[in-house]
């Protein structure tokens, strides 16, 4: 990133939110905010025994930059009305944060990121300090999918270890965000990805994250999601591999749309976006649309699964 890109005026967007709410607006809101995403937990007068209980609300904290305010803004509207949070358009609150030292300080908060066996995800800024390791080069904030949020690195993890299984042509993804998983199947081997997503401006970037790792040759993204995939080929569109790091809401919406069908008979689904207490409802949308149970890992709050679908007999 250029100086004069870090010499700019901010802007601060806070909202206070159910502490169940939380992580979920977290990840909406990576999407969107190139200065990432805070959350802090107002403790109040409680006694220092008392912190693990507390169940008040979390202030949620989000930064941009002003010269892009207008267009933050809109796009913050659309995503939290796409998810079904539009109720909460009416807190949010913003305010001017003039500091270009805290600039600065954000790209040196992120490093690079070794992910299972195989991978780094690399700033752009910064040299892979992993020489043998596959870099994936990501500039965080820029999209949700930046290598930091416990969902990606899921989603990450389970990629790597299905393509070391068995090496399907072709993978799509949707809900790319940054194109991080695309960019990172095809140099784990896969030959072509399609990713789609609803947003045309993370669709802008995961072509330009796929420039940036020199993989835009494989990749073909989008704007769409389930729906438009399955019109390209009159309803037989499909893939051998399909991942979706998506909120559980969103994910059960996808199943009912036809995610399932996306996925050829014998081939794998990867998800994540799953708090632990949502597992049952993915786990009952897998089993109707014909999967076998899941392998499961969990980070943090977080679950990702990958599944295999029943092979026609």
């Amino acid at each position: 990133m250029m100086k004069n890109e870090l010499d700019r005026d901010w802007e601060q967007i806070s909202l206070e939110v159910e502490p169940q709410l939380s992580e979920q607006l977290a990840a909406l809101l990576d999407e969107v905010l190139p200065g990432g995403v805070v959350l802090e937990k107002h403790y109040g007068d409680l006694f220092p025994h008392e912190l693990d209980q507390y169940q008040g609300p979390v202030r949620l904290y989000g930064y941009f930059p002003r010269e892009k305010s207008q267009e933050i803004k809109e796009r913050i509207s659309r995503i939290l009305e796409n998810s079904g949070f539009g109720s909460l358009l009416q807190q949010l609150a913003y305010a001017p944060l003039v500091n270009q030292n805290w600039a600065v300080a954000w790209q040196e908060r992120y490093h690079p990121i070794r992910v299972g066996e195989t991978l780094a995800v690399v700033p752009t800024w910064l040299e892979n300090p992993y020489p043998n390791r596959i870099p994936v080069w990501m500039d965080p904030g820029m999209a949700f999918g930046s290598g930091t949020h416990p969902t990606t690195q899921l989603c990450l993890t389970l990629l790597e270890k299905s393509l070391k299984e068995s090496l399907p042509g072709e993978m799509i993804d949707i809900g790319c965000g940054s194109g991080i998983l695309a960019i990172a199947a095809v140099k784990l081997g896969v030959d072509q990805v399609l990713g789609v997503d609803i947003d045309p401006d993370a669709v802008q970037v995961s072509y330009d994250n796929a420039r940036t790792n020199l993989v835009s040759t494989q990749v073909v993204f989008k704007e769409g999601s389930v729906q438009e995939i399955l019109n390209l080929e009159g309803g037989n569109a499909g893939a051998s591999l399909v991942v979706a790091n998506i909120i559980t809401p969103i994910l059960e919406d996808l199943f009912k749309e036809g995610l399932g069908a996306l996925v050829l008979p014998g081939g794998k689904i990867i998800l994540s976006g799953i708090l632990k207490e949502q597992l049952a409802t993915i786990l009952s949308c897998l089993k109707r649309a014909g999967f076998k149970r899941p392998e499961i890992q969990e980070r943090e709050m977080w679950i990702g699964l990958i599944a295999e679908k029943e092979s026609i007999r």
